[in-house]
């Protein structure tokens, strides 16, 4: 199916509801392919919690919150865009995970080029600084777009050398909040030359928590994914998990085994990813041809079926199967002899009772 737009209404209630107590974005998807709209969903919402399990009714994002994020991001030049609609980045859209709605401020037709992020160690040495604008340059001069977090380091290097060729940040917080203070000016000019994203509300200031929900973004937009000098334990490697999961095509720079800040790249290449020592190993890459986009995220399940009369032990026998460790939710229909609409709706229902987590990858864990 087509991207289509929303309506003014729609775009609230996608809000909404994607901003409601235990709404992430695979539950978001299934009540939408269950209920055909949010505002359906919306109103259904209570009693799917109460089916399973929660106490109490549910927290629903209200509309006068909603209006006054959209007039917030307009204020600020920026507006949503929904995964339904053209202008949302083609591969996020087709990832596990991905946000319902988008804030940006910017070019959405950046999107419409093919990508590479570039993330690294924000305490990046001097050399490996001038490395990461070399690519971007030559990246960008090629007509890719560079994609990075705008964080200080190896991100911020990335994006200068990319604002007259095309570059995307992807921000934790909110895109009219600056962080860090010190990009303030790039943080401006991206706004007006390139496109800054979030998939928080304009306000938001980041959190420790935001950076790997960030993370996830910078990857789904890229086609692949360059590391330039990134400790064992950072950020840079989130993002690397991520894109090995989204399936794109990893880099590494190599570095000096005596430097902590390059231990986490070398692994990568130990571990699999591509060594890379000139912005042509990309390029050569990219050339093989574009991944094609075929997930169609709009096609409708089956109706909602009704409330089984033993939907209480059937609940709780599910529970009883389940861990905190994530497990595929084909494994647990083998285990737990269910079908698989029932199965659905006891994990929908569950999920809005914040009685067990639904992982990206279509795996779910005991909460």
């Amino acid at each position: 199916m087509s991207p289509a737009a929303l309506s003014e209404k729609e775009r609230r209630d996608w809000l909404r509801l994607s901003k409601s107590e235990n709404v992430g974005p695979s539950t978001f998807r299934t009540l939408l392919r269950r209920y055909g709209s949010a505002a359906a969903a919306l109103d259904a919402l209570p009693q799917l919690a109460r089916n399973g399990g929660l106490g109490r009714s549910p927290r629903l994002y209200g509309c006068d919150a909603a209006e006054r994020d959209l007039e917030n991001a307009a204020a600020f030049g920026a507006r949503f865009v929904a995964w339904s609609e053209a202008d949302y980045p083609p591969l996020l859209r087709e990832t596990d995970g991905a946000p319902p709605l988008l804030c940006l401020k910017g070019d959405a037709g950046l999107f419409r080029r093919e990508s590479v992020a570039i993330v690294g160690a924000r305490n990046a040495s001097a050399i490996a600084r001038k490395f990461t604008r070399s690519l971007a340059r030559e990246i960008g001069g090629e007509g890719h777009a560079i994609v990075s977090g705008l964080a200080r380091g190896i991100d911020t290097a990335a994006h200068e050398a990319s604002l007259d060729t095309g570059t995307i940040a992807v921000v934790a917080g909110g895109v009219d909040v600056v962080y860090p203070p010190e990009n303030e000016a790039l943080h401006g000019a991206i706004g007006e030359r390139g496109v800054i994203v979030s998939e928080m509300v304009p306000g938001t200031v980041p959190k420790a928590e935001y950076f790997p929900r960030r993370n996830r973004i910078v990857s789904g937009i890229a086609r692949a994914l360059i590391v330039v000098e990134a400790a064992v334990r950072s950020g840079s490697l989130i993002t690397a998990r991520f894109a090995a999961e989204q399936g794109r095509d990893i880099f590494a720079v190599p570095g000096s085994p005596l430097d902590p800040r390059c231990e986490g790249s070398n692994r990568l290449i130990r571990d699999g990813a591509a060594l890379l020592l000139s912005a042509r190993d990309v390029l050569e890459a990219l050339d093989s041809g574009p991944r094609q986009v075929q997930m169609n995220l709009f096609e409708p399940d089956p109706p909602p079926i009704a409330r089984l009369e033993a939907g209480e032990a059937e609940s709780r026998n599910l529970l009883e199967l389940l861990s905190p460790t994530p497990i595929d939710a084909d494994d647990l229909m083998r285990e737990s002899g269910l079908d698989a609409q029932t199965l659905s709706a006891l994990l929908l229902e569950l999920s809005l009772a914040g009685r067990i987590v639904r992982h990206p990858n279509g795996e779910v864990s005991r909460a």
